[in-house]
């Protein structure tokens, strides 16, 4: 049986791991550490307050860590001139996974928020990390992405804005995974995020949406600026959810 000797649960300002978070301090006490790789920038100011809540509620100080390199994610884009492919998104990785590899260790147990619904994911996170130890405390607890909301409003904390909002995920307001619905979304609700992330596009002459369509009997793909993306293009409630984390996808 391998030794335990520091846990890392890594929390993304989410409910799902902030509840992940509270049953990794209830497991392992003072053996585990939480983690949050700090993106605050461009996350919704609300996160603030749900970030103080869960340190409150987990009775543990949430460690913040920071990219070493870059400052904010529009500083990934702007210098690495990259935004999102089909392996993901730049800025997860540099703002994200590398600030995790920086500060683990390889006997290090970390716990993650995949939910029982996502149990997909776990798979293919293995198979991309096979040199992590890692728990799933929702999964193995059959706990899903609704159940999570349940369990913080019943400790009387209040949802992150996103959510209550009518998004899926609490990520950077204006995902560069998300797609045409979502964008559509946050022209709506945050339209100078949408103007930024418009520029950054013609700027780097790379567009996140696509468009598809069949013209003669044959199927046709391209990608769309989002200066250029119709207002009624997409349905986000029915689009994938976009991961924003240790796999950083849109499966």
């Amino acid at each position: 049986m391998r030794q335990i000797s520091r846990v890392l649960a890594w929390f993304s300002c989410g409910d799902a791991s902030a509840v992940a978070s509270m049953l990794a301090v209830g497991k392992y006490g003072a053996q585990c550490e939480v983690i949050y790789c700090d993106t605050f920038a461009y996350e919704h100011p609300d996160n603030r307050r749900f970030f103080a809540d869960v340190e409150k509620w987990i009775g543990r100080q949430i460690l913040v860590r920071r990219s070493s390199e870059y400052e904010d994610i529009y500083d990934v884009f702007q210098r690495t001139k990259w935004l999102v492919g089909i392996g993901g998104a730049r800025c997860t990785t540099e703002m994200k996974k590398n600030v995790r590899k920086e500060y683990q260790r390889v006997d290090d147990l970390h716990v993650f928020g995949f939910t029982a619904d996502e149990k997909h994911r776990v798979d293919r996170f293995r198979k991309e990390n096979p040199e992590l130890w890692a728990e799933f405390p929702l999964i193995d607890n059959g706990i899903t992405k609704a159940d999570c909301h349940a369990i913080v409003r019943r400790a009387e904390i209040e949802l992150p804005a996103m959510y209550r909002l009518g998004y899926q995920n609490n990520n950077c307001i204006g995902c560069v995974k998300g797609g045409s619905g979502y964008w559509n979304k946050i022209r709506v609700d945050f339209p100078e995020a949408f103007d930024r992330m418009a520029k950054m596009e013609r700027q780097l002459n790379a567009a996140i949406c696509k468009r598809e369509g069949v013209t003669d009997g044959k199927r046709w793909r391209e990608r769309v600026f989002l200066d250029e993306l119709p207002t009624d293009a997409g349905r986000y409630t029915v689009e994938p959810d976009i991961e924003c984390g240790v796999l950083c996808s849109t499966d």
